[in-house]
């Protein structure tokens, strides 16, 4: 029977059947996204060679003097190249960091640090696969330096984080701390009391928009995709961030240009370093979420829901 309608129907149809295959494999949607990536890491990497050519090219498109300075070696998006920057502003004491929420840690905030330029930490993500895969990479990478990077599996909540950081030895200052769990960031950035990261790398939903202080009110087990279909109800909008980041004694440095990563700062350590952003001017809309629909529209999708304004 297939045979028989590949040889009636046009070619046309048959192409157009291939490619509607092709769609519902989902490999249009994973290969639009690698595409996404593909263009603003050449962006960034583009964008790096311009701060000799400002007085002819005119000001740039960025609000904050760190978004000169993105570039990606194994961050998402310009990650490394931020902290870099922030770092030869800031110094460092002991290069120790800890991150939360690393996938198979081969992208990640604090892999740079740790593979480049032998900084210590520790980092954590809840899914056993993922630590495994993590340790075996940093193993791979480091050889016996690998002792440095303590990789272990926990979920973090609001409830835990102090008691995680002090029977793994994290307590006092350290120079990075890097929280991405795509839900209760908020609440545990909040909670957290052992340690006094001079820098702090937060995700922020950028579908919140940058006006209200809004949060996803606090579920020890809450999930993104299961709490909504579209993944943009989680987290925290910048604003809210910012002011939790004020309360802690930090300021806003700015924000990575893919809408996603905050960088905050210690005011002792910014202090006469960097001047401080508001929510508003350091705001970037989420640029993959953008590339579907704009923030309102994003916004629309899950205004029905629970959430606490600050």
């Amino acid at each position: 029977m297939k045979q028989k309608l590949i040889q009636i129907l046009p070619p046309s149809w048959l192409e157009a059947g291939r490619s509607l295959k092709f769609l519902l494999h989902g490999d249009y949607l994973r290969l639009r996204r690698r595409l996404e990536e593909l263009e603003r890491a050449y962006h960034l990497s583009a964008q790096s060679s311009l701060p000799a050519y400002h007085g002819v090219l005119g000001p740039y498109r960025y609000q904050s003097t760190i978004n000169r300075y993105e570039h990606r070696v194994y961050s998402q998006n310009g990650e490394d190249g931020i902290l870099l920057y922030l770092f030869s502003l800031l110094g460092t004491t002991d290069r120790r960091f800890v991150e939360f929420g690393i996938g198979n840690g081969k992208q990640c905030n604090t892999a740079n640090l740790s593979l480049n330029f032998g900084w210590s930490g520790l980092l954590m993500d809840i899914d056993p696969s993922n630590v495994q895969a993590a340790q075996a990479y940093y193993d791979q990478q480091l050889g016996q330096e690998a002792r440095h990077v303590q990789v272990i599996q926990a979920k973090v909540t609001a409830d835990n984080i102090n008691q995680i950081l002090t029977n793994q030895g994290y307590t006092g200052e350290l120079d990075l701390l890097s929280i991405d769990i795509d839900s209760n960031d908020y609440w545990v950035w909040h909670a957290i009391e052992v340690i006094q990261p001079r820098l702090v790398v937060i995700e922020y939903n950028a579908s919140f928009g940058n006006q209200r202080r809004l949060v996803v009110p606090y579920q020890a087990n809450f999930r993104a995709n299961a709490a909504h279909v579209s993944g943009f109800y989680h987290g925290a909008s910048l604003a809210a961030l910012a002011s939790l980041g004020k309360q802690k004694g930090y300021i806003l440095a700015g924000c990575e240009s893919a809408g996603i990563n905050a960088f905050f700062v210690r005011q002792d350590v910014a202090q006469g370093k960097l001047v401080p952003q508001s929510p508003a001017d350091a705001y970037f809309p989420h640029a993959y979420r953008t590339a579907l629909m704009n923030p309102a529209a994003q916004f629309n999708l899950i205004s029905h829901l629970p959430f606490t304004e600050l």
